[in-house]
């Protein structure tokens, strides 16, 4: 029988204080896992965490900047600590602080947006493998975006950090075959987030993007959160090193 049941895994969710991050936090606690809820901002953190547990689910929060390497080193001290396990890993926290041609872009908001949707999911999964090999192994879904395979208005260097990040997938997922652990990629289309306001709420923007999307509308972010739960379950285990799109037939 196919199963989506996280009964008894540990589930760690970047980015997890909103948004799609939320979304697929709160559909992995439906399934059983108990999710560490990891963004900067802890209170935020907590109002999902008490979110989960009102639907009878597990969470916790901790507090943790992906793109700074002792933060990191920190939180995995931390979870190794508490939970002794680490079964599954979903790289969602991205920035997006440059809006604009690249041709204008400044050292800062290259270097930013490069240390969070780039540098962190590295070390993260770096960390989280090596707890994984310990228990036999896990699953990691990076989320990344359509914009890494066809690159948008605006966006040029947020998609090229989501365009390495699809690459480092499918490079780590031949690299930890091996261990056991599965290395897969969400790739969303346009959704309802902070990182997205802008696009939504320009309607030159907007109006383009629609007519480019067959479904003739934007996600939510709850949307999204299927494709997570079935890439970390047993339902997908022959799956790793590859992605699936969920962009309203966009790139179809």
């Amino acid at each position: 029988m196919v199963t989506f049941s996280l009964d008894s895994k540990i589930a760690l969710i970047t980015g997890a204080s909103r948004g799609i991050g939320e979304a697929i936090a709160v559909a992995l606690a439906d399934y059983g896992a108990h999710c560490i809820l990891v963004s900067r901002k802890i209170d935020a953190l907590q109002d999902v965490a008490e979110k989960i547990k009102a639907r009878g689910g597990k969470a916790e929060a901790i507090a943790c900047h992906v793109g700074h390497m002792e933060q990191i080193e920190t939180l995995f001290k931390e979870v190794r600590d508490r939970f002794g396990k680490l079964d599954i890993l979903v790289n969602n926290a991205a920035t997006n602080p440059y809006f604009g041609d690249m041709i204008d872009v400044d050292e800062g908001a290259w270097d930013k947006t490069n240390d969070v949707n780039l540098k962190g999911p590295f070390f993260m999964i770096q960390h989280a493998s090596r707890l994984m090999m310990e228990s036999g192994g896990g699953s990691i879904v990076n989320v990344a975006s359509v914009g890494g395979l066809s690159p948008g208005i605006m966006q040029g260097i947020y998609d090229i950090t989501k365009a390495g990040l699809i690459h480092m997938t499918k490079a780590f997922a031949k690299e930890l075959a091996g261990k056991n652990i599965r290395v897969n990629a969400l790739l969303p289309g346009l959704t309802e987030t902070k990182l997205s306001r802008v696009l939504i709420e320009t309607k030159e923007i907007y109006d383009y993007a629609i007519g480019r999307i067959p479904l003739g509308r934007h996600a939510q972010p709850s949307e999204m959160a299927g494709a997570v739960l079935y890439l970390v379950s047993d339902a997908a285990s022959f799956t790793t090193g590859t992605y699936i799109l969920c962009d309203g037939g966009m790139l179809a």
